[in-house]
């Protein structure tokens, strides 16, 4: 049994490999598509549509602290070319090379070849996100011997809410589903034996599927990924919910953590203080000033010779989310801007005041209802805000 459960353990390393290379890659798509690096492009009188050049990208990489030198740029390209996540457009090179060769992401071209795995990946981000944005969530920080752990649910809890959502087609399908996550690392058990049971057993998702990965981590081969507990389990950026425990005078992550003070950590970072997320406990909440100079009212603010200027701000959302935090009981005003973000790109600027978001009042709603307003509207968001007169 023993040599089994190793022999089980180890398959489950591999796989969890693959995916966070693979979850690596996906960001890093995303984010070249917002920053138009992945376009058409004509080379010798044909159009390959959502490519990209070698050099330019390999240039992005460093300009945006992926890479510390052009060779570490193009070990991580490399790397995802052995995964058979991106490919020479026309198949001729099975390297990557710094140059003006173009090369597509498989899943813009359409010729990723779905797998078991791909497929159990695929409905486990997608289990995983609706779980983190439930008002109940069933994933608790829960206690197991002298350790804590998060992201955790019983195995029979795990598969009620499978069958609630229509999500499987019964409880051995649901079991099916929870082995194959089980297997690909995707989940474990904190303790025991290395099998999924329909019981009282607790597991815990092993990977974060919203954490933001950086790039360099694909070159490492041992666990980078995994989280310690007191740091946060959540990508900053993200402006979704973590779970039901929000603390009381809380704020919303809607962009990485840079109050003005204290100071801002790099965007590309996952790692922060328990403080910025939304699971952080109500001590820590409260040990953050606000960036405003004095409490300001909806009257103050409303009042005609109020010394502030109306602007309208259209924020597409990134990979990891808009770029700014919202805090507040109504009025609610911008406490911290991603200067690399979206919502930094658009003119949001901290002690800006919310009017609207997407033409929906909220100059008099607090943080909570703002924050569900946004994560439940499209990826473009609208913000109105007024603005102080320095």
């Amino acid at each position: 049994m023993e040599l089994l459960c190793s022999s089980l353990e180890k398959r489950a390393e591999k796989v969890q490999k693959e995916i966070e290379v693979s979850l690596a890659g996906e960001q890093l798509r995303l984010r070249l598509h917002n920053s138009k690096q992945i376009r058409n492009r004509i080379n010798n009188m044909f159009t390959y549509p959502c490519s990209f050049t070698a050099k330019d990208v390999v240039t992005w990489l460093i300009d945006y602290k992926e890479a510390p030198d052009r060779e570490t740029a193009i070990n991580i390209m490399q790397k995802f070319m052995e995964h058979n996540i991106i490919h020479h457009v026309c198949d001729q090179h099975s390297t990557f090379k710094d140059t003006k060769l173009l090369y597509r992401f498989r899943n813009d071209d359409g010729t990723l070849s779905p797998t078991t795995e791909s497929r159990i990946m695929s409905r486990s981000k997608r289990i995983f996100e609706m779980m983190m944005t439930q008002e109940d969530s069933i994933l608790k920080v829960r206690e197991e011997g002298s350790k804590r752990y998060r992201r955790t649910f019983l195995g029979s809890q795990m598969l009620d809410w499978l069958m609630k959502h229509s999500l499987v087609n019964g409880r051995l399908d649901g079991e099916t589903l929870c082995r194959g996550m089980l297997e690909q690392g995707i989940i474990q058990p904190v303790s025991g034996h290395y099998h999924f049971s329909d019981s009282n057993r607790v597991y815990q998702f092993c990977i974060n599927f919203r954490r933001r990965r950086k790039l360099i981590e694909v070159l490492n081969e041992t666990k980078p990924w995994l989280e310690p507990m007191q740091e946060s389990p959540d990508s900053p950026f993200c402006l979704r919910k973590l779970g039901a425990e929000l603390p009381q005078g809380s704020f919303v992550c809607a962009g990485d953590p840079q109050p003005e003070p204290p100071p801002l950590p790099k965007r590309p970072s996952c790692m922060v203080s328990e403080f910025y997320s939304l699971c952080s406990p109500p001590k820590a909440a409260t040990s953050l000033p606000s960036v405003l100079k004095k409490p300001v009212t909806l009257e103050e603010l409303l009042a005609p010779d109020a010394p502030y200027v109306r602007k309208t701000l259209s924020i597409n959302s990134d990979a990891v989310g808009w770029g700014f935090i919202v805090r507040g009981t109504g009025p609610c005003h911008i406490q911290a801007v991603d200067p690399t973000g979206p919502a930094a790109a658009s003119g949001a600027k901290v002690r800006q005041f919310i009017v609207t978001v997407n033409e929906i009042d909220c100059l008099d709603l607090d943080y909570r209802t703002i924050y569900n307003h946004i994560i439940s509207g499209p990826k473009k968001l609208i913000l109105e805000v007024l603005e102080p007169i320095d």
